[in-house]
């Protein structure tokens, strides 16, 4: 798999049933009117973290390879903005504030127990698991930048 940047930067991933507690609880309070709020878990991962726990939930081994942000953006320059503006930047949210207008609001589904559901769904939709050939050239061309050529193996 190939992670942009060093992988280490923080994110902040949040569950659809989690995410729904604090939307439902926002409709129809008039405290709510007129404000913005983060609806966010409290879970925070790395990139590197995100990518190995899906890896697993699927039954394989992640082999990460880091690829600079700015190499991403030069081969896919639509993704320009996406990764060195956004997903490369620690993004870790304060739920307190929601907290307050919804106190039911606390999120319990961590990603590790997320990423089997998320598998198993995949699993059963074939439908949709075709391969994007884009992608599987812009993935091939960044492998084939790395260190250790296309098949990712590291060299001395």
């Amino acid at each position: 798999m190939r992670v942009h940047g060093d992988g280490t930067s923080l994110w902040t991933l949040t569950h659809s049933t989690d995410f729904a507690v604090g939307f439902v609880g926002l409709l129809g309070n008039p405290l709510a009117y007129g404000d913005t709020f983060q609806i966010t878990s409290d879970f925070v991962y790395t990139w590197n973290e995100i990518y190995s726990i899906l890896a697993r939930a699927a039954g394989a081994e992640p082999r990460l390879r880091h690829a600079p942000t700015t190499e991403i953006e030069r081969l896919a320059p639509e993704r320009a903005g996406q990764l060195s503006g956004d997903m490369a930047h620690s993004v870790v949210f304060d739920n307190t504030k929601i907290r307050r207008l919804v106190p039911d609001f606390s999120p319990s589904v961590a990603l590790h127990h997320a990423a089997r559901e998320i598998i198993e769904w995949h699993d059963g939709h074939p439908e949709l698991q075709r391969v994007d050939p884009y992608l599987d050239a812009l993935f091939a061309e960044l492998l084939s930048h790395s260190r250790g050529g296309a098949d990712g193996a590291a060299t001395p």
